[in-house]
């Protein structure tokens, strides 16, 4: 199954970023260029630096200038996130490019790629609120709130995993086919954000 390579990929890279836990950390992709499983780790990767460097950011007494630098750090990982986002989903577009669609076959409100961008999220989320439930300087209230939220976010782990094996299946089998839009972000584009061509008001 699909998501079982996902969950396996984004916890390695989730486990080898927090070797060293540093934002400058340079990513040893371990995996095939240009596999699935390179992509996947790849997507990971650009997850979990974003995730801390969203930490560092709301530090309350952050310089104003190493916040702009991080904001802007911040942008640009977006971006790059979106476009591998968009990259799986075309993997998938050529895999299944010759499947025969059945009769009333439907598409999807979210392609399969941005499905598992979700399941990438998510392994954040358990990963850190397991060290928030585990640890030691903390009240037994927070660990306890931690454990009950840490319960809920596996619950939606497997319920997600279960959604995206579904989905890849429905459309291996022509019930659904894929549908992908382009985000079309705007505002690093600078023919289309007016601020970057310099529009006036």
């Amino acid at each position: 199954m699909i998501s079982q390579l996902c969950n396996d990929i984004f916890h390695e890279a989730i486990h080898d970023y927090h070797v060293f836990d540093d934002v400058d950390t340079k990513e040893n992709n371990p995996h095939p260029t240009g596999s699935l499983e390179y992509l996947l780790y790849k997507k990971n990767w650009i997850d979990t630096v974003q995730w801390h460097l969203e930490d560092i950011i709301r530090e309350p007494g952050i310089d104003p200038v190493i916040a702009l630098q991080i904001k802007r750090r911040i942008d640009a990982s977006n971006q790059e996130r979106t476009n591998l986002v968009e990259y799986i989903d075309s993997y998938f577009l050529h895999k299944y490019k010759n499947v025969t669609l059945q009769a009333g076959a439907g598409f999807n409100t979210e392609s399969p790629a941005w499905a598992i961008d979700r399941l990438s999220i998510l392994s954040l989320k358990i990963y850190h609120m397991e060290l928030e439930a585990e640890r030691e300087d903390a009240s037994k209230e927070h660990r306890k709130n931690c454990a009950d939220k840490l319960r809920v976010l596996c619950q939606q782990e497997a319920d997600l995993s279960t959604a995206i094996d579904e989905l890849l299946q429905d459309i291996e089998h022509g019930r659904k086919y894929m549908k992908v839009y382009k985000q079309m972000k705007m505002y690093n584009d600078p023919l289309l954000n007016p601020v970057l061509y310099g529009k006036k008001n």
